[in-house]
């Protein structure tokens, strides 16, 4: 499976809010089983937007690279089969 450009995040730990570096990304909901359709997201000129699905809020911090995220461990990472 080749890799994505596009950052993908997921929400394991519940959280309302993630903090993340880029304005364009994919959100997965939570791990496999419990994620949802990967959907794309560009936050435009605004620095927060709501995932349809899971409710969470991704807030853009421009102090953080694109793979990393506050709190940490909300970067996903595609499991080889």
């Amino acid at each position: 499976m080749a890799g994505h450009s596009i950052p993908h995040f997921q929400n394991d730990g519940g959280y309302r809010m993630i903090q993340i570096g880029v304005k364009e990304f994919m959100c997965t909901g939570a791990s496999v089983p419990f994620d949802h359709p990967h959907i794309f997201i560009d936050m435009g000129d605004d620095v927060e937007k709501v995932c349809s699905y899971c409710s969470t809020l991704y807030r853009y911090n421009p102090s953080l690279k694109s793979d990393q995220t506050d709190p940490p461990g909300c970067v996903f990472h595609v499991q080889a089969a």
